[in-house]
């Protein structure tokens, strides 16, 4: 009978031993008793049939409940038959059941007369020498669950079982279980400490069964832990001691059996030790996986590497490589069809790997899909002969949640061509390739593969955006072959943004450009204009494409344009984003292949347009079929048409846009100030940029932009 008189005393007792846990001396007698023999068995089948036993016998529900569970075994008995027999257990039993018996015995005896706990422990270390410390706190759980799951067997079935009643009523189980109640802290700390030797023993495990391909035991994260492991195995095996002693001490003791809280104590104490020693190896395998995650990227990494400096008969190794794949997955979506759709409808086609995160703005997604249907509408053109792909490259640090799935559905469903399934199929490997081979930052790009899967294009939507479908294969040479087809001219610099545009050159009108965002200055030159190209008479035509990033102003603009009718706009905001990502597009197109504007006459009027762009007021340009255009700041342009009667005579005798090129020379300034506003996103920005008018260099500074108004 355990007096209450005793706790301080027990308490000091325990708390001493708590502090020598780390005692050298002891621990050496640990280490003494190791001596593995170098066979080795899995020790995952025999812990999985540990763990079933103690899952099965806690009384988690109450002796009351413990009819009530019975017949409710027989699904789970077969299972667990099954598992076994998969694992290949029985062979592993064969092989162990005689040591299981022996520490089992080792347990029945030395607890059931008091004994030193550590004596015990020490006792069944020497039983286990031979053994890995994976597989000696493995066999001395087995040796526990062997007398654990007999003890519950009989409590369980005594009342329905004449053998196990006839068993209980020897051991005095009756009288225990009527005074189950008093007996509930000591069993729901019993519990708490199995589950505890459980969390550690699994987690040895793990370490022991990490792919030394990847972490070595000489890898500072596995020295730590196989430092503690020791320790670990120690603390285990001796609250292993500690409950076999509990278990053991109710048998026999029938009425005259009196619950200590001292002894919940006790194994409580255990438990907040145990569950310590268990977070600190979770850390550990913690580090160890993420150092193993980084060693398979890197492996991944280096695979692409290799992989793309590699001949292929065909696309499909890229393409699994890029987009995760197994056998019985669908890593595709198909926009067109709105189901999934293997990487086998890629094979051996020219493939467009559209990159972008969760940001793509409304205009480029629009566009995209306006030259992909047209494509697709000339399937006999070479141009159709490609597949488009969506990779959407997200955040991996921060959760996937709703919200981001809704995002990535929408813009998936929005896409008329493939995507992948879902982003997880992008490994962080390939992500860390998409960013540092091909250095996707923000801005989308369009990444091009030939039928053999190399990479003909790292970026082709510079030259989707100048020239679309007509751009195919999207190779270097074409680019090339494309710009020496070209001229200044309206129909380079206004593509087709507008159809309007393609009439009016036809009936040889005078075509004038103009933008900004100041509706005053907007105001005197439409009326300017106008006047002149009556006075001169000539037939002008004007069409107002706003401002790079176009917002609320613009639009606004475009309402006053058209309602005061002061010129032809273009309807839809995304038209204007496009005549400049158009222009901002040749101009990293030009300088992908070395141009400059003292090279590059075509070079030299994009910067002028863009020039006009990055200033604060408005600019024009005149054109007339292939002639050359007239072009000018805001306040020069207006000035030009109101001083018309100074060269009103040169008008008619040279022609009206030869005549304003000469008044305009006339009234420009050798005391300027351009300013060059470029996407720092998208393609790489030159150290050296000269004037488009002065041809000095130009000073660079660093400007942050936010896209409202």
């Amino acid at each position: 009978m355990t007096s209450m008189a005793v706790v301080p005393q027990k308490m000091r007792r325990e708390r001493s031993m708590f502090s020598s846990s780390d005692d050298t001396a002891m621990m050496k007698q640990i280490q003494a008793t190791h001596a593995p023999d170098g066979r080795e068995f899995s020790v995952k089948p025999l812990l999985h049939i540990v763990e079933d036993i103690f899952l099965r016998a806690t009384p988690a529900l109450g002796m009351t409940s413990i009819v009530q569970q019975q017949g409710a075994h027989q699904a789970q008995l077969d299972e667990l038959e099954e598992k076994a027999l998969q694992n290949g257990f029985h062979e592993t039993i064969e092989m162990l059941s005689y040591n299981i018996n022996k520490i089992s015995c080792e347990m029945s005896c030395k607890c059931s007369g008091g004994g030193d706990a550590h004596a015990t422990t020490l006792a069944i270390f020497n039983l286990v020498s031979n053994y890995s410390w994976d597989e000696k706190v493995v066999l001395a759980l087995a040796g526990f669950a062997v007398n654990y799951g007999e003890f519950w067997l009989v409590a369980q079935l005594y009342l329905t079982n004449p053998l196990a009643k006839a068993v209980a009523l020897l051991k005095q189980l009756p009288d225990i279980i009527e005074r189950a109640d008093n007996l509930k802290p000591k069993f729901e700390a019993l519990t708490s400490l199995i589950k505890a030797m459980l969390d550690v023993a699994k987690c040895i495990v793990e370490f022991k069964e990490l792919p030394s391909q990847y972490i070595t035991p000489d890898t500072p994260e596995m020295l730590t832990a196989t430092a503690h492991i020791p320790t670990a195995v120690y603390w285990t095996i001796r609250s292993i001691v500690a409950c076999a002693s509990q278990i053991i001490g109710l048998i026999g003791m029938g009425h005259e059996y009196i619950a200590s809280t001292t002894e919940a104590w006790e194994l409580s104490s255990l438990a907040h030790k145990v569950n310590n020693i268990h977070s600190h190896l979770m850390k550990q395998l913690t580090l160890c996986f993420q150092h193993i995650d980084e060693k398979r990227h890197i492996e991944a990494f280096q695979t692409l590497v290799s992989l793309f400096e590699a001949f292929h008969i065909d696309n499909m190794k890229i393409l699994k490589a890029l987009i995760y794949a197994k056998d019985d997955q669908l890593p595709l979506f198909d926009g067109s069809t709105k189901k999934r759709a293997s990487l086998d409808v890629l094979r051996r086609r020219s493939v467009l790997l559209l990159i972008s995160d969760l940001e793509i703005s409304h205009e480029e997604l629009s566009m995209l899909q306006q030259m992909y249907t047209e494509a697709r509408e000339q399937p006999g053109r070479p141009e159709s002969q490609y597949e488009v792909v969506w990779l959407p490259v997200v955040d991996r640090s921060s959760p996937w949640n709703e919200t981001k799935q809704k995002q990535f559905e929408d813009f998936q469903r929005m896409m008329p061509w493939y995507s992948v399934y879902h982003p997880s199929l992008l490994d962080v490997a390939v992500i860390r390739y998409i960013k540092e081979v091909w250095h996707f930052s923000k801005s989308p790009l369009l990444v091009v593969l030939d039928p053999q899967g190399r990479v003909v294009n790292p970026n082709a939507i510079h030259m989707m955006w100048i020239w679309g479908s007509l751009a195919f294969p999207f190779t270097s040479l074409r680019e090339e072959a494309l710009w020496k087809e070209e001229t200044w001219k309206i129909e380079l610099l206004a593509d087709s943004i507008d159809p309007m545009i393609l009439s009016w050159i036809d009936q040889g009108k005078y075509i004038c450009l103009y933008g900004g965002e100041d509706i005053e200055w907007i105001r005197k030159f439409t009326v300017a204009a106008k006047e002149v190209a009556s006075k001169a008479a000539i037939t002008l035509e004007m069409l107002y494409v706003g401002k790079s990033n176009p917002r609320e102003k613009v639009r606004k603009n475009n309402t006053i344009i058209t309602t005061e009718k002061l010129s032809h706009v273009l309807p839809d905001l995304t038209l204007i984003w496009f005549f400049w990502v158009r222009l901002e597009s040749m101009w990293h197109s030009k300088v992908q292949h070395k141009r400059t504007v003292e090279n590059d006459v075509i070079m030299q009027e994009i910067m002028t347009m863009l020039s006009f762009d990055g200033s604060d007021q408005g600019w024009a340009v005149i054109s007339r079929g292939p002639a050359e255009m007239a072009k000018a700041k805001g306040e020069t342009i207006l000035k030009s048409f109101v001083d018309f009667e100074e060269w009103k005579d040169g008008a008619q005798e040279k022609g009206f846009l030869p005549a304003l090129i000469d008044h305009l020379h006339q009234l420009h300034s050798p005391f300027h100030c351009n300013r060059l506003i470029l996407p720092g996103a998208t393609g790489s920005i030159p150290e050296r940029v000269v004037c488009a008018e002065c041809g000095r260099p130009m000073e660079k500074f660093i400007m942050y932009r936010c896209c409202t108004d």
